[in-house]
């Protein structure tokens, strides 16, 4: 087999793989999903631990978890321990959205919902528009998400 069909065979099985891993939304709520049962199963404590644990299983790729109350206080967050007990109700993202305040209205009003705002991309160091999944679970938002290419 000629070099340049071998590199173009490769070339496209490599392209593919990295297409495969590509986070989806699908993965963000299956991540919400596993932290909320992890809280109800296992409760908040151990769970928050869990979840703020460096380099644990509320981390895959650019997906992870965070949990805010719904005062905006972050409670728990995979990649950022800085934020835990930050309130961030007053935070706005470079668009002046007030995405703390906004998405803890949500969380009073729906079961689970989607939110889209700029947030810094911990993969690419880029602001980048992030879709946000939220659940409500007592008096808390847990929630992951995707950044938009």
């Amino acid at each position: 087999m000629p070099i340049r069909t071998i590199a173009a065979v490769a070339f496209a099985l490599l392209a593919g793989t990295t297409l495969s891993l590509a986070a989806t939304k699908d993965d963000a709520v299956a991540m919400v999903k596993k932290a909320v049962a992890a809280i109800k199963a296992d409760g908040v404590e151990k769970t928050y631990a869990a979840i703020s644990a460096p380099g644990g299983k509320y981390v895959d790729g650019e997906i992870y978890v965070v949990v805010n109350s719904l005062e905006g206080v972050t409670v728990a967050h995979a990649t950022n321990p800085k934020l835990i007990g930050r309130n961030m109700a007053e935070e706005q993202d470079v668009d002046g959205k007030y995405f703390a305040k906004d998405m803890n209205a949500l969380a009073r009003k729906q079961a689970s919902f989607w939110y889209d705002f700029k947030f810094v991309n911990p993969a690419t160091k880029k602001i980048q528009v992030k879709d946000y999944y939220c659940e409500s679970l007592d008096s808390t938002r847990v929630c992951a998400g995707v950044y938009r290419p």
